[in-house]
C-alpha cells in the first residue's frame, strides 16, 4: 500500500510491548484490558483491580485495568461523571502499584494527555474524539501507548487517517479498538469483517464487546444496553482474531454509576474469559487474523 501506513499483507498485527513482559500484537496471546466504566472511589477500583488480577491469573491472560476519572460525554449533565483528573490519576496510580497491572484511562483534551501521561501506560482517545488531530498527535508524543477507540461514525477503512496522524508525530505503539458502528437510532452493531480490515494496517486491534452493545441514549437521560449479548460478541471476535478484549466489568452492574446496562458482573468474567481464550486458540492454530 501507498497510504502511509503499515500493512502486514496477512492481517498480523506489529507486535510491541505494552510493558515489560505483557507483548500485544504480532501472534501474542490477546489482552484483556478490563475494569468498571468510571472510578466511584478508591477502595472500589482497588477491589475492583484486585478481583480482576485473580482472574486473570486462573484463566492466564496479561491485563490492563481500566477505568475513567471522568466520563466527559455523558448523555445527561446531571450524570455521576467521576472523581476528576487529580484524584482519578492518584488513584490510578494507586492501583498501579499496589496491584502491579498496567493502567488505562480515556483523555479528552491536550493538557489532559500531559498529567495523564506521568501516570497511566496507555492514553486512550474516546470514540468521540478519534479525529482529533491536536488530541491524537499529543498522545502520540507522550510516548506512552495510544488506545484509539474507533469512532461510531468511521468506516474500518478511514482509520488509516488515524493511524497517519499517529505516526506523523511519532508515535510507535498505537492500538485501534473496534466499538460498534451506529445503526439507526439508539442502537450500535458490530462488522467483524472490520476486524481483520483494520488490522491489515498492521496495528493491533482490540474488540470492546461490553461498549458494542451499548444503546447510546436508549434510556432517555442515559444509555442503555444489554449486558447479556457481550459474552457472543466478544467470542465471535476471538474467532475472527484480534490482539485484544476490552470488557468494562463491575461487582454489581445494575447499581453503576455509568454504563450498568453494558458492564458484565465480575462473577462471570472468568466463564466469558475461558471461552474468549479457546476461540482465541482455534483461531490462532488455523491461522486466523493472528
Amino acid at each position: 500500500m501507498n497510504d502511509g501506513t503499515r500493512n502486514s499483507g496477512d492481517g498480523m498485527a506489529e507486535r510491541f510491548e505494552i510493558t515489560e513482559g505483557i507483548p500485544i500484537g504480532g501472534g501474542s496471546p490477546p489482552v484483556l484490558i478490563a475494569g468498571p466504566c468510571v472510578i466511584e472511589g478508591e477502595a472500589m477500583a482497588l477491589r475492583h483491580a484486585e478481583a480482576i488480577a485473580a482472574v486473570a491469573s486462573r484463566v492466564g491472560m496479561n491485563w490492563v485495568f481500566k477505568s475513567s476519572y471522568d466520563k466527559a460525554n455523558r448523555t445527561s449533565g446531571r450524570s455521576y461523571r467521576g472523581p476528576g483528573l487529580e484524584e482519578g490519576l492518584r488513584i490510578l496510580s494507586r492501583v498501579r502499584a499496589e496491584i502491579g497491572v498496567p493502567v488505562i484511562t480515556d483523555v479528552h483534551s491536550v493538557p489532559e494527555v500531559r498529567a495523564a501521561a506521568e501516570v497511566v501506560d496507555i492514553i486512550q482517545i474516546p470514540a468521540f474524539l478519534c479525529r482529533q488531530t491536536d488530541l491524537l498527535t499529543a498522545a502520540a508524543a507522550s510516548g506512552r501507548v495510544v488506545n484509539v477507540k474507533k469512532g461510531q461514525f468511521i468506516a474500518p477503512p478511514d482509520v488509516k487517517h488515524i493511524i497517519e496522524k499517529v505516526r506523523d508525530a511519532g508515535g510507535k505503539r498505537l492500538m485501534l479498538t473496534e466499538r460498534g458502528t451506529c445503526f439507526g437510532y439508539n442502537r450500535l452493531v458490530v462488522d467483524f469483517t472490520g476486524l481483520w480490515r483494520m488490522r491489515r494496517f498492521g496495528c493491533p486491534v482490540v474488540f470492546d464487546a461490553t461498549h458494542s452493545v451499548q444503546a447510546p441514549g436508549g434510556l432517555g437521560n442515559r444509555s442503555g444496553g444489554d449486558r447479556r449479548d457481550a459474552p457472543y460478541l466478544a467470542w465471535a471476535a476471538a474467532a475472527v482474531g484480534v490482539d485484544g478484549l476490552f470488557l468494562e466489568v463491575h461487582e454489581a452492574p445494575d447499581r453503576a454509576l455509568s454504563d450498568g446496562p453494558n458492564m458484565i458482573a465480575l462473577d462471570d468474567l472468568e466463564a466469558i474469559l475461558r471461552r474468549f481464550k479457546a476461540h482465541a486458540a482455534l483461531a490462532s492454530r488455523d491461522g486466523l487474523g493472528a
